[in-house]
């Protein structure tokens, strides 16, 4: 469960970052939330590979 947790984690960190950019227009945090969703990708096919490979184990 500690996966579902560092998703989670990595989607409310970037919360301010949104707002900066959506509310304020804040261009250096649209970039912050570029990174974040790119992190946010590799995090779920990391998830996604672990729990393809503990369903085949069974």
């Amino acid at each position: 469960m500690s996966r579902f947790s560092e998703i989670r984690d990595l989607v409310m960190g970037l919360e301010g970052d949104f707002e900066k950019f959506y509310d304020k227009g804040n261009q250096a945090a649209g970039t912050r939330v570029r990174k974040g969703m790119q992190d946010l990708k590799n995090l779920a096919q990391d998830i996604r590979k672990e729990v393809q490979d503990k369903k085949n184990e069974g």
